[in-house]
């Protein structure tokens, strides 16, 4: 939300985006290594994930690979993906890099939505 309102206000797309990005990278990053700590106490009280949805994930995620971190951009999902991918102690290069592409896609196409729409509006307006 604060993401579209800037853009709207007009503040500068690309540092708007690259914020976005590795804010929300870090956080994803945050959720890898929360895993890889296998406290499933602590996920269970702080991030209140019951631990038979990161199994569940984990069984998904089971032979697809470190790759799978691009969609940890997904609302609901994505904290479980990257949970489950540091409990399994996927590669942290590749979580890193597909994570970051994910997220970056993210902000890119939501972006692109708004100034679209809001170039749709002006011809309307």
């Amino acid at each position: 939300m604060v993401f579209s309102i800037l853009i709207l206000a007009g503040a500068d797309a690309w540092l708007c985006v690259m914020i976005a990005s590795v804010g929300n990278w870090l956080g994803g990053m945050t959720n890898y290594y929360l895993g890889a700590l296998g406290k499933i106490e602590w996920i269970e009280k702080y991030l209140r994930i019951p631990h038979s949805q990161v199994v569940k994930m984990q069984h998904f995620l089971s032979g697809k690979g470190a790759a799978m971190a691009f969609f940890s951009f997904l609302p609901i999902v994505g904290d479980v993906i990257a949970l489950a991918l540091g409990m399994m102690k996927a590669n942290l290069i590749i979580v890193n890099i597909s994570m970051f592409l994910g997220k970056f896609a993210r902000y890119m196409i939501l972006l692109q939505t708004l100034q679209y729409g809001t170039k749709l509006l002006s011809y309307q307006g």
